[in-house]
């Protein structure tokens, strides 16, 4: 019976409900020290003198360290793209710095309250200087003389235009042509583990332990190796059970740099730094600060005929390493004409630094926003034409006789099942009942009721030819993953996938017994360790199903094919002859097994002399997967909603959302991704913000300011899916990301559709709702 397809019970649930994880936060070792860092309370300004108290510093048994004391040591995020303006990033500020929250200090004390009042000991003199805040700005606004980095006087770090067809000629014969201005709101990843690390160096065999709560180990340590001058196999990074990631931990920060440093000046003691939620908001990666001044024009039947756009992409005071500035620009510009056919097509794509936090990777990267720029041209170009949000999309959707379908950004689509998922969608909902609802409530004192839509294709498992990163001097294609059989027949797989809770334990595991024969239960994984899996990009761009399940399965198949040689040649059998079925090895036809796979092992590596000639000792086989273009996921969102006049409370009434997930390994994990991205979506598309005031400080630094839906918020969601496998070797395709593309299109599009009124801005907050309640009555 196939395994693959089923909820098996997740292995890593026994440790995690019980509270035994193994998180960063529950490391202890001995004679351990914490840090804590000095952060900067302005947002741009030259530090003209960091003085430290060091009698009280020895007094107090503290170790402090600023940015003089690691002043030769920089992150530099690389980039090929000929518009790319590479700039330093400090391990700690000296000189300048460039948001506020930047470290400026690091003090190391007996435990994190000691090291939190030893900061008191530092004294920074700041002589500011004019802030950026918005990358963006209106025409009798006054430009700054100072730029965030010298290297860059406009602050643009970099710049494209994605080009195809005759743009002008297309608008020129357009029906109808519509133009919005559209901006999204800044928002933070917040997962319920916040960063966190502890590092220890050996000075006698000089190596550097670092344990970290990161999506992207081997990453990691080939930086950190190269910054600390290291042999990369002198640097051992392990990532135990993660709490969260969606993005913000797929980067390497200066702290973590900055703990591997004081590591190496204090051998022999562990140092440790777990940060705090207002540390994240301050501190931690940004996303989502976009604008969008966008054009598309339509054929009278509704045809999209040419798009184009200018998006303005706030990516803060620094290019993280290792994605650059370059990575949501690009992406909205890459994915802007999203699953629908287009010929004609101009965007140009810009990163402005500010003196904000740093923009990083964060779940949907840009698509959110971009899908929020398309889809609200649609709908109004459907209002412009008098046709219907439906119609309009079915007119332009790729279509499976479609399929290879070049994107014009050269990006190959091979999915074309967006009408499916459309339909079954709105099919879910109740589409015609809740449109005659709507219509009947308009012109009463009913509160008003809209529908909103978003298509969106999602680019999984991206392989080496569209490798996630603008053109860095790596390729993020592949992964490695090997797979040993043991003596006692039991199976251990190195995988170099890691989890921050989506179940990689479980669905690795289901993967190798599947394809080995062999029981679930007798596959234990192993991940997060850079010195036990021969190499893993990490988590990002719902690439782990696709590429780390991918190695997984190969290495598998040429496992299954030795213990199958084997067993052939010590029963005199034909290999082809011969199944595996929960870990015994049958002659086909034969109802009783002649060996077991643990027989077969025993053979393999205690009974040598039992070997038939050309066999080796041992059962295990390494391969690597490449997918080389990825795989497209399909995808559909359709909401209505409830819009109170009075208050501009919005109450969402049904949601629905229907993906093409390919082969489904776990259903209820595939579920869980999906349900959890559509809350984080919906929280983006409603509550979070944040705001900076025009001197750079950050006014929603907190919980108390910065919102976040609870599960009240939230409403039932239906979740369809249609399965249409992909061309790899489990037919699988990326879930990770794609609940969140839809929401912010399908909240404006049903508030808009309720209020016929437009929403330009997010998030959409009950006193938007309210002030554009008022002025379309």
């Amino acid at each position: 019976m196939t395994i693959l397809g089923t909820s098996v019970p997740r292995k890593e649930d026994r440790r995690l409900v019980t509270g035994r994880g193994r998180f960063v936060s529950d490391l202890r070792l001995p004679g351990m020290r914490h840090v804590a860092f000095l952060r900067s309370p302005v947002a741009h300004a030259e530090l003209t003198a960091v003085e430290v108290d060091a009698d009280a510093a020895r007094e107090a048994g503290h170790r402090v360290f600023t940015g003089a004391d690691f002043a030769h040591v920089a992150l530099r995020a690389r980039s090929a793209l000929p518009s790319y303006v590479e700039t330093a990033q400090p391990v700690i500020a000296h000189e300048k710095v460039r948001f506020a929250g930047e470290c400026v200090a690091a003090v190391v004390a007996a435990d994190r309250y000691r090291a939190e009042d030893g900061l008191e000991l530092v004294e920074v003199d700041y002589r500011p200087l004019p802030p950026t805040v918005r990358a963006w700005r209106s025409p009798e606004e006054p430009v700054h003389a100072e730029p965030v980095h010298v290297e860059a006087p406009d602050n643009v770090l970099l710049e494209r235009t994605f080009e195809a067809g005759s743009v002008d000629e297309a608008f020129a014969s357009a029906s109808a042509v519509v133009e919005r201005e559209l901006v999204t709101n800044r928002h933070a990843g917040n997962p319920m583990e916040c960063r966190a690390g502890v590092a220890l160096w050996d000075s006698a065999d000089r190596k550097l332990t670092f344990w970290s709560g990161t999506q992207v180990p081997h990453i990691v340590r080939n930086m950190v190796a190269e910054l600390l001058e290291l042999p990369e196999g002198n640097v051992r990074v392990i990532a135990p059970d993660v709490g969260g990631g969606f993005g913000v931990k797929a980067v390497l920060y200066p702290e973590d740099v900055a703990l591997c440093l004081i590591a190496m000046a204090m051998p022999g003691t562990p140092v440790k730094w777990v940060e705090d939620r207002v540390e994240h908001l301050a501190a931690a990666t940004h996303a989502r600060d976009h604008r969008y001044l966008i054009k598309a024009g339509f054929a009278a039947d509704g045809e999209l005929l040419a798009l184009s756009a200018d998006v303005t992409c706030n990516v803060g005071a620094y290019s993280v390493y290792p994605w650059t500035a370059g990575i949501e620009p690009l992406m909205a510009g890459g994915l802007l004409s999203g699953p629908y056919r287009l010929e004609h097509y101009r965007c140009t794509v810009r990163g402005v630094a500010t003196n904000t936090a740093p923009s990083g990777p964060y779940r949907g990267v840009a698509r959110p926003a971009s899908v929020f720029a398309m889809e609200t041209v649609l709908d109004a170009g459907a209002r412009a034409l008098g046709i219907s949000g439906v119609d309009i999309r079915r007119r332009n959707l790729i279509r499976p006789e479609d399929i290879p379908y070049r994107m014009p950004s050269r990006l190959v689509d091979d999915s074309g099942h967006y009408a499916e998922c459309l339909d079954k969608a709105l099919e879910a909902i109740g589409y015609a009942e809740l449109c005659a609802e709507r219509d009947r409530r308009r012109g009463t004192d009913e509160p008003p009721i809209g529908i909103g839509f978003a298509c969106y294709n999602e680019l999984t498992g991206l392989g080496r030819a569209a490798s996630a990163g603008p053109r860095m001097p790596f390729r993020t294609g592949h992964d490695a993953c090997t797979v040993r059989v043991n003596p006692d027949g039991r199976v251990t797989v190195f995988s170099g996938v890691t989890s921050q809770g989506q179940g990689l334990e479980t669905t690795v595991a289901q993967i190798v017994a599947e394809a080995l024969g062999v029981r679930y239960e007798d596959v234990d994984v192993r991940i997060g360790d850079t010195d036990q899996s021969l190499w893993g990009f990490g988590a990002f761009s719902s690439r782990q199903a696709v590429i780390g399940g991918g190695a997984a399965h190969r290495s598998t198949l040429a496992v299954r094919e030795k213990v199958l040689a084997l067993a052939a040649a010590l029963l005199e059998a034909n290999p082809d002859d011969l199944r595996i079925t929960d870990g015994r090895i049958n002659v086909v036809g034969s109802p009783e097994p002649e060996l077991t796979v643990a027989e077969v092992a025993r053979v393999a590596y205690l009974e040598s002399n039992r070997l038939p000639e050309g066999f080796e000792p041992g059962l295990a086989a390494t391969r690597f997967y490449d997918p080389v273009r990825g795989a497209f996921a399909a995808g559909a969102q359709v909401a209505a909603v409830e819009v109170d006049r009075a208050t501009g409370e919005l109450r969402i009434l049904r949601y629905a959302c229907v993906e093409d997930a390919g082969r489904v390994v776990h259903p209820q994990i595939v579920e869980g991704q999906i349900a959890g991205s559509i809350a984080q979506g919906i929280g983006g598309a409603l509550y979070e913000h944040l705001v900076y005031d025009p001197d750079g400080n950050l006014i929603t630094g907190t919980l108390m300011d910065y919102l976040m839906p609870t599960s009240a918020e939230i409403p039932e969601l239906y979740i369809g899916h249609i399965s249409r496998p992909a061309a790899n070797p489990l037919g699988v395709r990326g879930v990770g990301e794609g609940g969140t593309l839809g929401p912010n299109a399908v909240l404006a599009g049903a508030v808009a559709d309720a209020l016929d009124i437009e929403v330009n801005n997010l998030p959409i907050t009950p006193a938007a709702i309210w002030t554009e309640a008022q002025c379309s009555r």
